[in-house]
């Protein structure tokens, strides 16, 4: 095996390492969004010499105003350009010892897990403090001064009503955000409930990170798709024949039966499952009252998906939608190997474009065609025999 370059001096470095290769296309929009990502490890290579003068220093960096200077970066574009890529890269060679990267939903879930923890606290007479979110960002900091996050979109009225608080908090504690999006800032929330009451944190987020358009002209991952028969369409009995002989083939004589995953004190109904393999349907998933936590849970148990019957979305099923483009988003951040049946191809499932979802549905149309990849295969494969 080669051994892996040192690409540890900065992204554009990187990338034009790989162009040379032959590895990636040269990319004049990536390298743009390349060098802002560059000034952001600039400047948190030289801020490091200060953080470690003290021993003691992090016990008051969370009690006095951070230093400005360093501003954090959004990038925004249409899906397939590299934006998840420049990123990983850049958080590979950010020198903070403290980092955190996540999918934005999987953030939040956790942040609203640590609400209900200190809220049950104050229940308990464990503490006074009556306000959750400044002891919440207090945590989060100590654990990660810098925070990115892939495909940040908000689609819950719970995480809109929060964002401006804690991230008021994280910023001004010297958190660090980059961020990828296929949304602008001033698209954040479109036409979601109380927006007007979620604004403030476009206007936060604005202040204390770059915008950056990432206008690359080729979709990569389209580029790459040599897909694979596991996207069955339309819904019929023939389809359905051929998802039984699927799932058949993939049990390998295990027996499934249904089984229930605990969550909080209810639990997660799964009809069929044997191992690490689990069959639903569209409105086992998306009809039910699910979010964030629970298609997070179900990733962490298994690691292959059979998922039936997606129909056509229409404007009547606004809230099947948004659950669904949360739950495409988990299981591809996971790695987890999907099967599907629908009554149209991705691109065409969504009815009607409008609102958010419209803008959000084109990340998970890319998305589902690359699940089906052979590098997207390849790599769920290589994840399963490392376990």
């Amino acid at each position: 095996m080669q051994p892996i370059p040192d690409y540890s001096h900065s992204v554009i470095e990187q990338l034009k390492s790989l162009a040379a290769s032959g590895t990636l296309q040269a990319d004049s929009a990536q390298m743009d969004v390349a060098k802002c990502l560059d000034r952001v490890l600039t400047s948190l290579k030289q801020k490091q010499p200060a953080a470690k003068s003290s021993a003691l220093g992090w016990l008051f960096a969370s009690k006095k105003k951070a230093e400005p200077g360093i501003r954090g970066l959004y990038i925004h574009g249409s899906v397939g350009r590299g934006k998840t890529m420049l990123m990983d890269m850049f958080f590979a060679m950010a020198p903070c010892r403290k980092k955190r990267r996540a999918h934005f939903h999987e953030f939040m879930a956790d942040v609203h897990n640590r609400i209900a923890a200190h809220r049950q606290k104050l229940k308990n007479g464990e503490t006074k403090q009556a306000d959750p979110v400044p002891p919440v960002a207090a945590a989060l900091f100590e654990e990660a001064e810098l925070l990115c996050f892939d495909e940040f979109t908000v689609t819950d009225i719970a995480d809109a009503m929060i964002l401006s608080r804690l991230f008021s908090e994280l910023f001004e504690r010297g958190c660090v955000l980059v961020a990828t999006s296929n949304v602008e800032p001033d698209n954040l929330y479109k036409d979601g409930l109380n927006r007007g009451l979620f604004l403030p944190f476009v206007g936060l987020l604005k202040k204390h990170v770059e915008i950056v358009t990432l206008d690359s002209a080729t979709d990569y991952r389209m580029e790459k798709l040599n897909s694979q028969p596991i996207y069955l369409v339309p819904i019929d009995e023939r389809t359905d024949m051929a998802m039984d002989a699927l799932w058949t083939q993939a049990l390998h004589g295990r027996k499934a039966q249904s089984v229930e995953i605990p969550m909080k004190g209810r639990a997660i109904h799964v009809p069929l499952a044997a191992d690490r393999m689990a069959r639903f349907s569209f409105a086992d998933l998306c009809d039910k009252p699910l979010g964030a936590a629970d298609f997070l849970a179900i990733s962490e148990r298994f690691d292959t998906i059979f998922l039936e019957h997606v129909p056509l979305l229409g404007p009547e099923k606004r809230n099947q939608i948004k659950r669904f483009i949360i739950l495409i988003d988990t299981l591809y951040d996971h790695g987890i190997r999907l099967y599907v049946s629908a009554a149209a191809m991705p691109e065409d499932l969504l009815v009607e474009r409008q609102g958010t979802e419209g803008f959000e549905f084109d990340r998970t149309a890319s998305r589902l065609f690359e699940m089906r990849s052979a590098e997207y295969l390849a790599a769920h494969r290589e994840r399963r025999a490392a376990e």
